[in-house]
């Protein structure tokens, strides 16, 4: 087991002002941590306002099979839009943007990385590949641990009234189990065992654990949100821009969990699971494993990160936990950026290893139309991941071992 306990009294660098990372940071500092959190402008005089007045409101129902719970308010040792600042003799940087984020932050980080360091990024969405490219091209060769999650620890929403973004977030619930995986593989055990100094993952290290990935392609993989997302919002979006408009409710109590899923997206989603199964099969990577039945309920497999297994909401019954969380509109990340991160590489994934995948692909194609965009011009590729030139055994030893052969 990698001995990472140097890291156990340094500060923790939050890169991010959203809900994951406004999350991610409140519930470490609850947790015992000294924690810094950071945002880029223009975002952060919105993300960032009133929080370094009044930190952060952490709360909310929480929910997970195990009860864990905090909820307090949360105050940072500092924040600010300086990464430099921010990661200046951190232990752990926890990047918490969406994937179009990674890019800005990355190119900030990098000059300033600490030989030990351990980097964290929720959710991975390729962006250790990403990362770890973006350093051999600065040339940057600082020893540092760097790996990414599948998914983040909450379900959690940044409150907002009338347009201004306040220093509280509503934790729905609360995973109790993540699966992780470090650029290369074996540095997986060092960045498990760091994050158990992390308070935001107390939830998972006191309930079922973290679980190694096989590789970061696994945790690509394994991340839920663009097999739900993406079914959900282009399959319901009559429901969705119905709500409000001609049924009788208020529009902002939408949820795709709540009021679109039914036994017929279950089935696209099944089928899109299952592209994704040949894929790693292809590949020689792992996947996070799932039953059929799993996929035909309320929640479908968002529930088993929380409440496990044997958590199924029924068709005919409503989950009011999920009312709000939307989206409202497709040009939404559920669409912005699941189909051209999550979507996209595994078509090219397709493309390269020869397994066809036509669920997927029809995702892209419809929300090309709906979103009035071109997301095969404009989504992530191989050669963007740094991937494009290699073989399977090449990948394979780059994934797992971190030797990367040069084009």
């Amino acid at each position: 087991m990698a001995d990472v306990s140097y890291l156990k009294d340094k500060p923790i660098a939050v890169l991010g002002g959203g809900a994951v990372a406004k999350a991610v940071s409140a519930d470490s500092v609850l947790g015992g941590n000294t924690v810094r959190i950071c945002d880029l402008e223009p975002f952060a005089a919105k993300t960032l306002f009133g929080v370094e007045k009044q930190g952060v409101h952490f709360y909310g129902e929480q929910l997970n099979l195990h009860g864990f719970r905090r909820e307090g308010y949360a105050k940072y040792d500092l924040v600010t839009t300086d990464v430099a600042k921010a990661v200046k003799g951190a232990g752990q940087i926890i990047v918490c943007t969406p994937a179009l984020g990674h890019r800005p932050f990355f190119e900030k980080l990098i000059p300033c990385l600490e030989d030990g360091q351990v980097i964290h990024i929720i959710p991975d969405n390729f962006g250790s590949l990403i990362l770890r490219k973006m350093m051999r091209e600065a040339g940057c060769t600082k020893k540092v641990i760097i790996g990414g999650w599948s998914s983040s620890p909450y379900g959690s929403r940044v409150d907002i009234k009338g347009g201004v973004i306040l220093p509280s977030i509503r934790v729905y619930y609360r995973a109790i189990t993540l699966r992780g995986a470090a650029l290369p593989t074996t540095d997986n055990s060092a960045l498990i065992e760091a994050a158990k100094f992390i308070g935001a993952f107390g939830g998972v290290f006191n309930g079922e654990g973290a679980v190694a990935g096989n590789t970061v392609m696994d945790t690509g993989f394994s991340n839920v949100n663009p097999v739900l997302h993406c079914p959900g919002v282009i399959l319901g979006v009559g429901v969705m821009e119905n709500f409000g408009v001609v049924f009788g409710d208020d529009k902002n109590k939408f949820s795709i969990y709540s009021h679109a899923y039914c036994p017929s997206i279950s089935r696209v989603q099944l089928q899109f699971y299952k592209e994704q199964c040949e894929l790693a099969k292809a590949i020689g990577v792992g996947i996070q494993e799932y039953d059929e039945k799993d996929f035909f309920s309320r929640e479908n497999l968002l529930g088993q990160e929380y409440m496990g297994k044997d958590y199924v909401i029924p068709f005919d019954q409503q989950d009011p936990i999920q009312f709000g969380t939307g989206p409202f509109t497709v040009h939404n990340r559920y669409i912005t950026e699941d189909i051209p991160v999550g979507c996209h590489v595994y078509h090219e994934l397709g493309k390269k290893f020869g397994v066809k995948t036509p669920v997927i692909d029809s995702m892209i194609t419809l929300a090309n139309v709906m979103a009035e965009q071109d997301f095969y011009k404009s989504g992530y590729t191989l050669d963007y991941l740094g991937l494009g030139h290699m073989d399977k055994a090449a990948m394979l030893k780059y994934l797992n071992e971190g030797v990367y052969t040069e084009k």
